[in-house]
């Protein structure tokens, strides 16, 4: 209720944008889960295919946020967010029409293309929409987009029942009905501060000659490295412990729960004890202590394999729930203050340049993040490195606190 109230309260505008966010991760989850075993089963690509289709997509998305960005900046928010939209829907739909691999490769660059232009117009409308409540409404595009997660995967589930081209025509038509959305019911923005056209160069330099934003963005990769782990150590960790598939679904319903229960209320406890760095700097401790349960279980050899065992412990699972459980409350506490401290680092007419160069870095700095990751995963099978991924994340995590503090302290982050 309290949730419902707060979206009541918002404008017209922001109850659009948020409405955006549900329903645009309801339609992600529909279909990108499921993306992999169809390429894998149905079209027979090889593994190494399957991974180059789906990082492209990721690559042109966050490769490609500073100039959605830009764009956004110099042509509003609202035509950003539509061109971004009817993409989306293209690439989704355009993934159940082809069966070859250069269509899936349009397919996915479309569809990371359409994130990058939607993304840092969607964020930016709703900073510059919610001046002195930021904190609350990007808790709220929290929110929405954790009951999207939520409700996709099963929804997505009924459809495929019928085919996966309809999962995919479905997916891609819910798009479409968003951008006819934005068309009747979202405001155009007057430009903010319009100072006459200016080299896209110089405002890039502008914002990278900002030493608190860089000093800020860059502390934050840890963050975004921290937060993959959702999608990468504790699923496999999951599986492995316990030989089920349902155990990697299982911590994705835990997450969405707790987000879904406790988000709103955990901002606004925040927000009552805190400043914005000192809830981002508590957020991500959260997040890093909660890798200490796997570390400890993998020293001690509680997190011995037990697939094909006939009866699969709880306690198994144990070290993997409580590491995603720490994430998660760490994520709700800290990622609604980072995201409202973006926009003051810099001037209006730039915030969502401000918002694409941020989400840029983060998505580079988690792709790489997780090839190191990945490499750990790895090299712990030797047993003098057991434990090393989750070692590395207590120190990544630990060292993004020490840092996120001394910059607090030099006042780069006012």
């Amino acid at each position: 209720m309290t949730a419902l109230q707060q979206f009541l309260a918002q404008s017209r505008a922001v109850q659009v944008l948020l409405v955006n966010e549900l329903t645009i991760f309801l339609s992600f989850y529909m279909l990108y889960p499921y993306l992999a075993v169809y390429f894998r089963e149905t079209l027979g690509f090889s593994a190494w295919t399957v991974g180059l289709v789906l990082g492209i997509r990721v690559l042109s998305q966050q490769g490609l946020n500073v100039i959605g960005g830009t764009l956004a900046d110099r042509l509003g928010y609202k035509p950003l967010i539509i061109a971004g939209l009817a993409l989306r829907a293209a690439g989704f739909a355009l993934f159940g029409l082809v069966d070859s691999l250069a269509g899936t490769l349009v397919a996915a660059i479309l569809s990371g293309l359409a994130g990058a232009l939607f993304g840092p117009a969607l964020r930016a409308y709703l900073a510059a929409e919610s001046p002195g409540r930021r904190a609350e409404v990007f808790a709220l595009a929290n929110l929405a987009g954790q009951i999207g997660t939520l409700l996709g995967p099963p929804v997505g589930v009924a459809l495929l029942g019928l085919s996966f081209r309809l999962v995919c025509l479905v997916a891609g038509a819910i798009f479409l009905g968003l951008m006819l959305l934005q068309f009747r019911y979202l405001p155009r923005r007057v430009d903010l501060g319009a100072e006459g056209a200016r080299p896209v160069l110089r405002d890039w330099a502008e914002v990278l000659a900002n030493r608190g934003f860089v000093a800020f963005s860059a502390v934050m990769l840890a963050a975004s490295v921290l937060l993959s782990q959702m999608y990468l150590t504790l699923p496999l960790e999951a599986r492995r412990a316990t030989g089920s598939d349902v155990a990697v679904g299982a911590l994705f319903v835990l997450s969405s729960i707790l987000a879904i229960v406790g988000q709103t209320r955990v901002t606004a406890w925040c927000q009552a004890r805190y400043r914005p760095p000192e809830a981002v700097m508590l957020g991500l401790a959260l997040m890093t202590v909660g890798f200490s349960a796997p570390l400890a279980a993998a020293l001690v050899g509680h997190a011995s394999p037990v697939a094909g065992a006939a009866g699969v412990s709880a306690a198994s699972l144990g070290p993997t729930l409580v590491a995603m459980t720490f994430l998660t409350v760490g994520a709700m506490v800290g990622s609604p203050f980072a995201l409202a401290m973006v926009p003051r680092f810099g001037r209006d007419r730039l915030i969502a340049t401000y918002f694409g160069f941020y989400a840029m870095a983060g998505g580079l700095g988690s792709t790489v993040g997780n090839a190191l990751v990945g490499a750990a995963l790895d090299a712990q099978s030797r047993p003098v490195l057991v434990g090393l991924p989750w070692g590395l994340m207590l120190a990544l995590g630990a060292a993004a606190v020490v840092a996120l503090r001394h910059l607090d302290r030099r006042g780069l982050l006012a």
